[in-house]
């Protein structure tokens, strides 16, 4: 028998997880080597399963568990073939996965053939992109191309973020200012002063108003 497609998948809603494996496993090519309900688990599951395709849903604890997830699992392994698994159709949160790393994405409720054909061909090194998912990307490689200040950008930078650094941006975009950020992070105000000058040289900007604009433009406050 030739070699099944090792498959893992995570998705927080159990019912789902369950229909997936059972698709899954009544495919005589495909197997599927773990389950995980959470971005932290299938973190986990991929440093100490062999695999070949993950199934991630975006939305599991939290909004971007799963983009976060790929993002993690990519740095450990460039190699991990990503298919991302959504409800979300709209453009800032196709492009905002796809710019993590993975190589496909699915909305949910697809077709079980169309979900199968997925997986065979990213598993085959020739990964098809949904009509819509695909105009999608071509378009923001459009935009790529007029400007370095791309949503690419700014996620390939947030992925380099800090803890501190994530939660003071999030911070900046409730509109605190300097002083009452280090009163509410317990810290001096030279502290803050000091994190925001990393801030600065990681996104290129010469202002914090800066950086909060082009995250509003860009549509991703709900990764902070």
């Amino acid at each position: 028998m030739d070699k099944k497609i090792k498959i893992l998948i995570a998705d927080d809603f159990q019912i789902l997880r369950e229909d997936l494996s059972e698709m899954i496993s009544r495919q005589p090519d495909m197997q599927v080597v773990g389950m995980a309900q959470s971005g932290k688990e299938i973190v986990g599951l991929a440093d100490e399963t062999e695999y070949d395709i993950i199934l991630m849903d975006i939305e599991m604890e939290h909004t971007n568990a799963g983009i976060r997830a790929t993002e993690e699992i990519i740095r450990k392994n460039p190699r991990a073939q990503i298919i991302f698994l959504s409800v979300h159709e709209t453009k800032e949160i196709v492009v905002t996965a796809m710019g993590a790393g993975a190589i496909d994405y699915i909305v949910k409720g697809s077709p079980e053939e169309e979900v199968l054909s997925h997986i065979r061909c990213a598993y085959q090194g020739q990964p098809i992109m949904q009509g819509m998912v695909h105009e999608i990307v071509m378009q923001e490689y459009a935009r790529l191309q007029k400007s370095e200040r791309s949503l690419l950008f700014f996620i390939n930078n947030i992925s380099k973020l800090t803890s501190t650094e994530h939660d003071l941006i999030r911070l900046l975009l409730q509109d605190f200012k300097i002083q009452q950020i280090a009163e509410i992070r317990c810290v001096e105000v030279s502290t803050i002063k000091s994190q925001v000058k990393s801030l600065l040289r990681k996104f290129g900007c010469n202002r914090t108003k800066e950086i909060v604009k082009i995250i509003k433009e860009l549509n991703i406050e709900h990764l902070f």
